[in-house]
C-alpha cells in the first residue's frame, strides 16, 4: 500500500532511471490497508514510520523503542492518515452513541482500552465545549477541519459537531498513554 505522503517524496533520492522515481498514492480500499503492507523504498522510508521510530529493514528488531517526541505529536495531529482516522472515529462515536459519556467511552475504549475517570471526563468536556463553540461560530473552519483525506465526512452529522469531536479524538489519540502503550 502507498499511503498519503508529501509531494515529491521520492524524486530527490531516486536514480534517474528508477521505475519508482514518482510516488503514486493508492486510492480506495488499498489506501486503508494495514501499515505492515506499506511499500518501503530502500532510500526513502515512509516519513511517518521514521518519525514513529519504525526500525530499519536492515536488522531484525525484537522490541521497538518507546518514545514520544514533539515531532511524533505533530505527525499524529497533522498527517492526513491520522486526521482522517480520528475524524472517522469521531463519526463512529456520533453515529452509534447518543450522550457525551457514551461517545467518550467509545473513543477511549478504542484508543486506550479503558474508560476515563471523572476528572479526565471534565477536561475532555471543557475541550469539546470550547471546540463546539469555536466551530459553531466559524462553520467554514469546521468544514475545512473535516475535509482531510480521501474518505468523505458523513453529511448526516453537522460539520461543527464532527469537527469538535474529531479534535477531541485527535487529542486522545495523541496522549502519551495511547502512543507508547
Amino acid at each position: 500500500m502507498k499511503p498519503y505522503q508529501p509531494e515529491g517524496i521520492w524524486e530527490a533520492v531516486a536514480m534517474p532511471q528508477s521505475n519508482t522515481k514518482n510516488y503514486k498514492q493508492d486510492t480506495g480500499e488499498a489506501l486503508y490497508r494495514r501499515s505492515i503492507y506499506t511499500f518501503w523504498k530502500r532510500t526513502a522510508a515512509p516519513p511517518t514510520m521514521e518519525i514513529l521510530d519504525a526500525p530499519t529493514r536492515e536488522i531484525f528488531c525484537l522490541q521497538r523503542a518507546r518514545t514520544n517526541t514533539p515531532l511524533q505529536a505533530l505527525a499524529l495531529m497533522n498527517d492526513p492518515q491520522f486526521v482522517e482516522a480520528t475524524r472517522n472515529l469521531a463519526a463512529k462515536a456520533l453515529a452509534e452513541q447518543q450522550g457525551f459519556d457514551e461517545r467518550l467511552d467509545l473513543i477511549s475504549l478504542r484508543l486506550l482500552t479503558r474508560k476515563f475517570d471523572t476528572a479526565e471526563r471534565e477536561i475532555v468536556k471543557e475541550t469539546l465545549d470550547a471546540a463546539l463553540e469555536h466551530y459553531t461560530a466559524k462553520p467554514e473552519e469546521a468544514r475545512l477541519a473535516i475535509a482531510t483525506g480521501e474518505s468523505k465526512a458523513p453529511e448526516t452529522i453537522p460539520a461543527p459537531e464532527l469537527a469538535a469531536w474529531s479534535l477531541v479524538a485527535s487529542q486522545l489519540f495523541n496522549l502519551d498513554e495511547t502512543v507508547t502503550r
